[in-house]
């Protein structure tokens, strides 16, 4: 009976063996097909993520590449101007006679009466071949009603009359070109009653190293030789210190202590130089400078209420003697 139930006993364990050997076996598979499933979800969102990463690196990249490729095209153009005015000193005129600006666009300048300037006449002027010279005309204030509505020959008649004629040169030509007019008219022994700068300075060389347009290449290596050099090459002096000391008439210098295009000092300086010259021993040489709170900076001296009465008295008082 032993020797009988012995292999029976023998089967049930090997039965019970394999049965849990099989089980474990099933738990390994599916413990392994739980993790390789988790695997797979975990893996998906990861490269998901790293897409997403791929993606910002590669905006980044793009955005940089054209912020330099901007900022190489602007400091290619910054080296290559300097070039292009030294060899073209055409460019140069023009930037600084600006005749090419016409500002504000959509004003006719040969209709005065347009702006409520019904007592002005614009007529034009040919000092030289191939020059013409546009200006306006207007009469005393005591003509005003008179004059609306005359033509040019009766503007030109009223030229004649007992009241002094003002010749107005507006902005920094006015100063330059007014210095070398009454220079040459002084010269011919037909010198004007006075002469008034408002804004001057003493000649283009230092205008141009304070002027705001030159703030970006002041310290630019050789900005004399680039710069400064083809103006004065080109004839372009503008000297306005070297034309006051032939000057022989009264002279007026306004100038703003906040002037943003010609500094103070330079019609301070200018000033300086004409005061102690021999042409205005008999002359009246006078500087008015204007607060910088007054806020009056490069044009806008003639909002001063004070100006009229600044020109009365030095108008009214050109009996000859030296004052500063």
């Amino acid at each position: 009976m032993r020797k009988r139930t012995e292999p029976v006993a023998l089967e049930h364990e090997c039965c019970v063996a394999s049965g849990s050997s099989s089980s474990v076996l099933d738990s390994d598979c599916r413990l392994k097909r739980n993790l390789c499933l988790a695997g797979k979800g975990s893996a998906e969102p990861r490269s998901a993520a790293d897409v997403g990463m791929k993606r910002a690196l590669g905006r980044r990249k793009g955005m940089w590449f054209r912020v330099r490729k901007i900022l190489l095209c602007v400091l290619g153009l910054y080296i290559a101007i300097p070039f292009l005015i030294k060899l073209c000193p055409g460019i140069q005129a023009k930037l600084i006679f600006l005749n090419f600006v016409r500002v504000p666009y959509f004003i006719d300048l040969k209709k005065p009466q347009d702006q409520g300037l019904n007592h002005t006449c614009n007529y034009y002027l040919q000092p030289e071949e191939d020059v013409t010279i546009g200006v306006w005309h207007t009469v005393p204030a005591v003509w005003w009603k008179t004059a609306q509505g005359k033509d040019q020959m009766w503007y030109e008649d009223a030229l004649a009359s007992s009241y002094p004629v003002i010749l107005y040169l507006h902005g920094n030509a006015g100063t330059r070109v007014a210095t070398n007019l009454v220079r040459r008219l002084c010269e011919r022994e037909t010198p004007p009653d006075a002469l008034i700068l408002e804004s001057p300075f003493t000649n283009i060389r230092e205008e141009a190293k304070s002027h705001p347009f030159s703030v970006i290449y002041r310290y630019f290596p050789g900005f004399d030789w680039f710069f400064l050099d083809p103006i004065t090459s080109s004839g372009i002096k503008f000297a306005n210190d070297e034309n006051v000391k032939h000057i022989s008439c009264s002279l007026l210098i306004l100038h703003a202590e906040d002037d943003p295009v010609v500094p103070f000092q330079l019609g301070r300086k200018l000033y300086n130089i004409a005061a102690p010259s021999r042409s205005f021993q008999d002359f009246k040489v006078q500087f008015i400078p204007f607060h910088s709170d007054l806020g009056y900076r490069h044009k806008y001296i003639y909002k001063s209420p004070e100006l009229p009465r600044i020109l009365r008295e030095f108008l009214g008082k050109l009996e000859p003697g030296h004052q500063h």
